[in-house]
């Protein structure tokens, strides 16, 4: 028996076996015994063997304390039960498989709560797989690798609706991805460093609020998903040459609302409606020092833009395709560009800001050309284009009540609340409570 143990020791150590402490339980007989009786199980500060599979309603507590280490071979613990409770465990050592999925937490039931856990040196961090109902909570998840195509999901809904998932922070993944998963409720979490903070994908009549990104290659994508709202929250430093804070493609009836997009190659970039009806509505958003501050592409129309802040935005607003600027409807926004008077002193500038594309239309239509932006020379075609054109210029843009000054901007909500205050203003006693 002791040869046995110092083999098993010598292999861990040359990473041909799974290193665990010596002192590590199995954790499997200690779920199947809670189950047989009373349900709950709290363990005691230590590590614990897995990988697990609970198959029935149970209360699993790790008091934050309790390491459930796993095999590298497949998920670290799967729940295939409804009404359940994972809560304060350290969860390490997930396979390496992204065709298996495998997981810190994988998730088959409905019902479950699933809080204020750590996932660390995983692949997948928490996966909802046809899992209905489920409050995700508190959670810290980080997956493993250095490239961000050799990660996992943070968090992986598939077919999965009616889900909560709150306050939790996702860091150095590859996506959070959710597909074909309607009306859930995406609340209050951080995401950085990772390649897309959040990914969706047919999944209609979802809430995205008070969340922040930070540092990702591209902030939320919205593809294919009807009926969304993207309301307070923060994306910045989505600088990759693809990246975007927001970007909305083949959706309708999408309200984005007091959002923050600092910082991005793209602010804001989206196609237009695929119904004239149900349009896409930005109002009170903050754009701000990025290289363009919203990118419209495709054919024109579908969107109604008030009161929204561009500033120190190397292009306001770009167009593929200027079309009819009857089609959209801007009204109410702060242009840090526009050059107008107010002489009745109303706050509302005396001339519509006009956005025309003269030079701009190089770059535009051959974008490697904006390596020139600014230069002395590009500056004089521009200058001399708008003296004197050599056609007739597009005009991307008109808003008949431009703003002329800005209020201090005031986020809705804190972005360093604690968990539960989801919504609390900045300076409410709620939102600075510990």
């Amino acid at each position: 028996m002791l040869h046995t143990l110092r083999l098993a020791f010598l292999l861990a150590l040359a990473g041909l076996l799974p290193f665990a402490s010596a002192s590590a339980a199995p954790l499997q007989p200690l779920i199947d015994a809670a189950l047989a009786g009373t349900g709950i199980l709290r363990l005691a500060p230590g590590t614990y063997e897995g990988p697990v599979e609970i198959t029935g309603r149970l209360i699993l507590d790790g008091g934050g304390k309790a390491i459930v280490q796993g095999d590298h071979r497949s998920s670290v613990i799967t729940l295939k039960a409804s009404g359940s409770v994972l809560r304060g465990l350290i969860i390490r050592g997930s396979g390496d498989s992204h065709d298996q999925i495998h997981s810190g937490i994988y998730v088959e039931g409905h019902d479950n709560r699933i809080e204020n856990n750590v996932l660390d040196d995983v692949l997948f961090g928490i996966v909802l797989q046809k899992s209905n109902r489920n409050l995700v909570r508190g959670n810290h998840v980080r997956s493993r690798g250095e490239d961000t195509a050799d990660r996992g999901d943070g968090l992986r809904l598939w077919y999965a609706m009616e889900n909560t998932i709150e306050d939790n922070v996702f860091e150095h993944m590859r996506d959070l991805t959710i597909t074909n998963s309607p009306r859930n409720r995406i609340l209050g979490n951080t995401i950085r460093d990772s390649r897309r903070a959040m990914n969706f994908l047919f999944s209609t009549r979802t809430l995205v609020e008070a969340n922040l990104a930070t540092d990702n290659a591209t902030g939320i994508v919205v593809i294919n998903s009807n009926g969304f709202i993207l309301r307070n929250n923060r994306v910045m430093h989505a600088m990759h040459v693809s990246g975007a804070g927001i970007a909305i493609k083949e959706s309708t009836a999408v309200l984005i609302e007091g959002n923050e997009l600092i910082h991005c190659a793209v602010g804001l970039m989206a196609d237009s409606s695929s119904d004239p009806i149900s349009r896409l509505v930005l109002v009170n958003n903050r754009l701000a020092h990025n290289v363009t501050g919203i990118n419209f592409y495709g054919e024109r129309g579908g969107r109604i833009l008030i009161n929204n802040r561009f500033e120190h935005n190397l292009w306001q607003v770009t167009a593929t395709n200027a079309g009819d600027i009857n089609a959209e409807h801007w009204a109410g926004n702060y242009w840090d560009t526009y050059q107008g008077f107010d002489l009745n002193q109303d706050g509302i500038g005396d001339q519509p800001h006009e956005l025309y594309v003269f030079a701009d239309r190089i770059w535009m239509e051959t974008p490697e050309a904006s390596f020139f932006r600014n230069s002395p020379l590009m500056e004089m075609v521009d200058f001399l284009e708008r003296l004197a054109p050599f056609s007739n210029p597009a005009l991307v843009l008109r808003d008949a009540t431009p703003v002329m000054r800005a209020a201090p901007w005031a986020p809705s909500v804190s972005f360093n609340r604690p968990a539960g205050q989801i919504g609390a203003a900045p300076d409410s006693p709620a939102s600075n409570a510990h």
